[in-house]
């Protein structure tokens, strides 16, 4: 049998569905709702992480050093 015989045989199949009754289903909504548990898990993982990082940024070479926050700034 080949694929375009198959084809033929399955259309008036989906022709019998009503459109109004199809729903994703219960198995549709545990996948779905998996997924967002899932991310949301990630999500709260990184936001963890990222709260562990310190990083300081290296100055440029040849720029001017910033006075510190709170200093009082130099005057000529």
């Amino acid at each position: 049998m080949s694929a375009s015989q198959a084809l033929t045989h399955l259309v008036p199949l989906a022709k019998e569905v009503d459109d109004n009754k199809v729903t994703p289903g219960l198995l549709g909504f545990l996948i779905f709702a998996a997924l967002a548990v899932g991310v949301w898990l990630l999500m709260k993982s990184m936001n963890r992480h990222m709260g562990r990082v310190t990083f300081k940024e290296a100055p440029l070479p040849g720029a001017e050093p910033r006075p510190e926050a709170g200093a009082e700034p130099k005057r000529s």
